[in-house]
């Protein structure tokens, strides 16, 4: 995942999440935990998920391919930006970058990046369709193509549909 090109090339709907790193997000060693950049990852994806299927009840059904580059601090500011791949009939297949620094500085730089999938539910809980996403530049069709290739690497299959 850390090898595919993500730039201004893509037309790929996308959200971007900005926040200070705060006191109550840090473990014993002084850098924010795991587990709150995790929370970030989904809430990104879900803020996208929600936009696209414009509904509110979009769940994670896979988050995979988490790597951890580096920390982040108090007080840096946070990015989440979350990247629509691909469409399923009922899922979303949703890239993640989390990016870091000193506010006092210009650059950002990567500290975390994961494949996240969500579907949409509704009010018994089944999945519904999911509106289709056609990427039109070269760099969407292959990231298209790789969210394709993680997801039959990892022996996922997507969610069924409902009739």
């Amino acid at each position: 995942m850390a090898d595919q090109t993500y730039s201004d090339q893509g037309t790929a709907p996308h959200v971007t999440l900005r926040f200070l790193a705060a006191p109550n997000d840090i473990n014993r060693g002084g850098k924010v935990h795991g587990g709150i950049v995790m929370r970030w990852i989904e809430e990104a994806a879900h803020v996208l998920a929600t936009r696209w299927t414009n509904s509110q009840r979009n769940v994670a059904v896979y988050s995979g391919g988490i790597c951890f580059y580096r920390p982040i601090f108090i007080g840096d500011i946070v990015e989440v930006e979350a990247c629509l791949l691909h469409t399923g009939s009922s899922s979303m297949h949703i890239s993640v970058h989390v990016r870091s620094g000193d506010p006092r500085q210009q650059q950002l730089l990567v500290t975390t990046h994961c494949l996240t999938v969500f579907v949409a539910l509704n009010d018994e809980g089944q999945t519904i369709p999911c509106p289709p996403w056609n990427p039109t530049t070269m760099e969407d069709l292959d990231l298209n193509a790789h969210a394709l290739a993680l997801v039959s690497g990892l022996g996922m299959r997507p969610p069924p549909s409902q009739p």
